[in-house]
């Protein structure tokens, strides 16, 4: 899990849209975006910890494709985040909690990825 909040915000006040929403956006099937609590970077590992001990690598999969046997990267993708986040734009600020953060999860990597973010008035 990677942190992008300042990634984000960078784009968004580039943007100049005071009020409206931004979509953060991952164009990919192994890879996703949440939001977490940012305080504590300990938190990230747990959460790495319980994707591995929520869906093992030694279980019997049967997907294979020309990226590999990745089947538990889809699996953790498809249950612990989305390929997209939709977040409120408040006097163009991020209306996000006092402790959250925008991350991106990356389950089957490091490999070249993309992330999308679009500010909507």
């Amino acid at each position: 899990m990677i942190e992008v909040t300042d990634a984000v915000r960078q784009l968004v006040a580039r943007e100049k849209v005071s009020n409206g929403m931004v979509i953060v956006y991952v164009p990919h099937t192994t890879a996703g975006v949440a939001i977490n609590e940012r305080i504590d970077p300990e938190l990230v590992t747990d959460l790495e910890n319980a994707f591995q001990r929520v869906v093992g690598d030694d279980w019997e999969w049967r997907h294979d494709d020309e990226d590999g046997p990745n089947a538990p990267s889809h699996a953790r993708a498809s249950l612990a985040s989305s390929p997209q986040v939709l977040i409120p734009l408040r006097d163009g600020s991020l209306a996000l909690g006092t402790y959250q953060g925008v991350f991106f999860c990356e389950f089957d990597g490091p490999r070249e990825r993309k992330i999308y973010v679009t500010a909507l008035a």
